[in-house]
């Protein structure tokens, strides 16, 4: 198992610095179990706006509210030590204008203690990127398969398959980098494009079903536990189970239960 030596959060210059040296590793978290668990496995923790579907059974990502953003990340935060910390910024929270999204942003960050915040934005929104920036908020620049954008782009669809999509999202990133952004997360994006952005970039890459020339990966943890439920994309590996190793722990509990042979209180406490 791989473990990382360092004794303090890292930083997102340290994060930056990592392009072209090693591959960064990132999972996701809401729960500060979780959070704890995956801590010195990985370099940045993603507080993604996949908890609307993750951890409330939402269809989609689009109802989670700025609220519930900084009661997860804040528990991730007080759970680690080591991942630098990213939240994600819920749809509706930063699009309307660059005020709305410096104050939405900002109470986020004092609020929570996180590291970076991650937007998703094309180049429409690479102004609000540049304005963030300009005021000390570090921003992660999400392009291709925007799940906020999914009503617009009619559904969870790859993207970069055409030459126009392709050239669309080379100016996306583009845009973003010279806005500031300190690193771009590419998700569904063809692999030729995925590799030319990250090849083209001075600011890593993170891939999520993109290529793996990307200069990272992010997932979501519960998908490649097993605990994903219907909504998995195609391209998780699954690593474990762990949804089978519950339901077996849990059946013998409320056997136990039934049966009587569950330990009596007086047990449990040693009196």
């Amino acid at each position: 198992m791989s473990t990382h030596t360092r004794t303090s959060r890292l930083t997102v210059p340290q994060l930056v610095a990592m392009k072209g040296r090693q591959k960064i590793v990132s999972l996701t978290a809401y729960s500060s179990a979780i959070a704890q668990v995956i801590d010195p496995l990985v370099d940045f923790i993603l507080v993604g706006d996949s908890t609307a579907m993750v951890g409330y059974g939402r269809p989609s990502t689009l109802g989670m509210r700025l609220d519930e953003t900084i009661a997860h990340t804040r528990a991730v935060v007080d759970s680690t030590r080591l991942a630098c910390v990213i939240a994600d910024m819920p749809f509706g929270s930063y699009q309307e204008s660059h005020e709305q999204a410096f104050r939405n942003c900002a109470q986020v960050l004092a609020s929570t203690g996180c590291d970076a915040l991650k937007l998703e934005a094309n180049q429409a929104l690479a102004s609000t990127v540049e304005f963030l920036v300009a005021r000390g908020i570090p921003i992660m620049a999400h392009i291709g398969l925007m799940p906020q954008f999914v009503n617009a782009m009619g559904g969870y669809k790859a993207q970069g398959l055409s030459p126009d999509s392709a050239a669309a999202l080379r100016a996306d990133a583009q845009a973003n980098l010279h806005a500031g952004a300190f690193s771009l997360l590419l998700e569904g994006v063809a692999e030729p494009v995925a590799r030319a952005i990250t090849q083209a970039s001075h600011k890593p890459t993170i891939g999520i079903g993109a290529s793996p020339a990307c200069d990272g990966q992010v997932l979501v943890t519960e998908d490649l536990l097993g605990l994903g439920g219907d909504h998995v994309p195609r391209f998780v590996k699954q690593y474990a189970d762990v949804g089978q190793v519950i339901r077996e722990a849990c059946a013998r509990y409320a056997d136990e239960v039934r049966d009587g042979a569950f330990p009596a209180l007086h047990h449990c406490y040693g009196a």
